[in-house]
């Protein structure tokens, strides 16, 4: 009689628990919203995230649910509430997401990209650094830098990359403020212009891939410059940081020489961006085991994943943890999932789950879709 009743309690409670907010702005979310979704316009979620920015298992869960759901969470609203008191007067500030696998950290930089483009800020989004050094396909193009020696380029990857900053900026790029600093001499047929709308520099990356790594070093050098001058506030995000500094990567020359990082012309470009000697800009980065091949890695902090390199590199940063779900968050979460038909069976079953899945994100969603 008890146990019946305890269910029918539990059931009624669950069905009452509120998971959604109306409130679709990340500038306008607050504490009270936190464990609550909010649902992506399509559009939006189409121009920022079409061409990488969210993790695969989550895009096959929101193409189940037929929507983009994310979840407020206390670690993006800490970031959003750093970043509306800002000086922007001064040096860039480096924030860095870190925490165990599958806590939330790439769709935490997800949130936080939605919150730059609403505020109005140039994008510059690197999805998954392991992309370009560690997963290589067997079309992968790698060629010697023709300006650069002793250091090769990956064109396809960078044109895919200025496809994907297109797409994220293409309100911004239609700015005639945007326009390019000195010339730049291609080839002896082909350049572009002192003066040039920034959105042409980009679309000769992308037309004329065997210079996109080029493009994306002087749009680098570009987008500093505008920042300085106020012209536009930029907002950097790169996902898997850490894979910079990893000794290791899965390229190799035609001599079977190994390539390092700091061998490929894109590490050095976007290195040069987080750097902290420009203004009018956030950096947001994450450091992700997931990033890096060992798989007996010791620890999810920064200063490991990071190594010494990469760790005195980025000093100082500020540390953003994201962790497993509270209590109140695990409950909207449980609830999302009933209500999406995601996870079905007797209220007692989310107790259980609670516990199998130590309230990780990732272990959560992967268990509850075979019930």
């Amino acid at each position: 009689m008890f146990s019946r009743n305890w269910r029918v309690l539990s059931r009624a409670y669950s069905q009452a628990v509120t998971f959604r907010t109306s409130e679709i702005s990340p500038q306008h979310q607050n504490d009270k919203q936190i464990g609550l979704f909010y649902t992506l316009k399509q559009d939006t979620c189409k121009e920022l995230f079409s061409n990488g920015g969210l993790p695969k298992s989550f895009m096959k869960q929101t193409k189940t649910f037929t929507e983009t759901t994310l979840m407020i969470r206390q670690p993006a609203l800490d970031l959003i509430n750093c970043i509306k008191s800002t000086d922007f007067n001064k040096p860039v500030i480096r924030y860095v997401l870190y925490g165990e696998k599958g806590c939330g950290k790439s769709l935490t930089m997800a949130h936080m990209i939605h919150y730059a483009y609403e505020d109005g800020y140039l994008i510059v989004h690197v999805p998954w650094v392991s992309e370009w050094l560690r997963r290589v396909p067997r079309h992968k193009e790698m060629s010697n830098s023709q300006t650069r020696e002793g250091l090769v380029d990956l064109p396809l990857d960078a044109a895919a990359w200025l496809i994907h900053f297109k797409s994220q900026n293409q309100t911004l790029l239609k700015s005639s403020d945007l326009k390019i600093s000195k010339e730049y001499v291609w080839s002896k047929r082909e350049k572009t212009e002192s003066g040039a709308p920034l959105s042409e520099l980009v679309e000769h990356g992308i037309a004329r891939i065997k210079y996109a790594c080029d493009v994306i070093d002087a749009l680098i050098s570009e987008i500093k410059i505008l920042s300085n001058n106020k012209q536009c506030k930029t907002f950097v995000a790169i996902d898997g940081f850490n894979s910079f500094f990893y000794p290791l990567t899965r390229l190799n020359t035609p001599t079977k020489k190994k390539v390092k990082p700091d061998e490929v012309t894109l590490t050095k470009s976007f290195l040069e961006l987080t750097k902290n000697d420009w203004n009018n800009g956030i950096i947001l980065l994450s450091a992700d085991q997931l990033a890096v091949p060992d798989e007996n890695q010791d620890s999810y902090f920064p200063r490991y994943l990071l190594r010494k390199q990469g760790f005195e590199y980025l000093d100082p940063f500020v540390p953003i943890e994201v962790g497993r779900y509270s209590d109140k968050e695990f409950l909207s979460c449980a609830s999302y999932y009933r209500d999406r038909l995601w996870l079905r069976g007797p209220p007692e079953i989310e107790t259980e789950l609670k516990f199998t899945s130590a309230c990780n994100p990732f272990k959560f969603m992967e268990q509850c879709a075979p019930l």
